[in-house]
């Protein structure tokens, strides 16, 4: 499946709109993890074992819509954005949307 964040695919052309699809993900902070984070507080420097969860729950909110604009007769996803949230202390929710499309080569 063609993932993209511009709205046309080059060499492609869109012969069907289906609608937007949707996949998230709601993650909490891991106890160990804040306790590394405010060391790098005091000492600085990036906190990688943050990193590396946001980018698992990236990696499972486009897992979660490609599988429904799959599901929905697409084979590409086009416009798509990420947005996080706050859902509780400790939290977040991650977000990527955007819009499923047929397309063909041009």
């Amino acid at each position: 499946m063609l993932i993209t964040n511009i709205e046309v695919l080059p060499g492609k052309r869109v012969v069907k709109h289906l609608g937007l699809v949707q996949g998230s993900t709601v993650r909490a902070k891991h106890a160990g993890r804040d306790i590394m984070a405010s060391f790098k507080n005091i000492f600085g420097g990036e906190l990688g074992g943050y990193t590396e969860l946001l980018q698992e729950s990236r990696e499972q909110a486009l897992q979660r819509m490609q599988e429904q604009a799959t599901a929905i007769g697409g084979n590409a996803v086009i416009n798509v954005r990420f947005s996080t949230s706050a859902i509780a202390a400790g939290a977040s929710e991650i977000l990527a949307y955007g819009t499923a499309v047929v397309v063909e080569d041009t």
